[in-house]
């Protein structure tokens, strides 16, 4: 198995200037306000962000069976997730496999 893919999250509002590169620790990831980093990295995503890492699910029915939740309530979390560059899709001919691109995460605030 490949260790977990470790992500650094930050906050900055839409119309701030993108901050100078000081260190290794340079958010790939950025989020408009702490309430939407809290929303987007909650325990659930979290935990489904490893389940999906650690099980590797060939589609969402088959992650839907993995979590016990409706196929268009992941999808819904998955693209979001997806628009944070959290996840991608992978399209196959009927299937969208999700594949976790993140499971471990260190937060840089200001």
């Amino acid at each position: 198995t490949t260790g977990m893919k470790r992500c650094v999250v930050g906050i900055r509002r839409p119309d701030a200037p993108e901050p100078a590169a000081k260190s290794s620790d340079v958010p790939t990831v950025w989020f408009p306000s702490m309430p939407t980093l809290a929303a987007v990295l909650s325990e659930d995503n979290r935990a489904l962000l490893r389940l999906i890492h650690d099980q590797r699910p060939p589609s969402l029915t088959a992650l839907a069976e993995l979590t016990g939740r409706q196929v268009p309530n992941l999808s819904r979390t998955l693209r979001m997730m997806e628009s944070y560059g959290l996840v991608t899709l992978k399209k196959s001919a009927r299937e969208i496999a999700p594949v976790a691109l993140a499971t471990s995460f260190k937060i840089l605030i200001d």
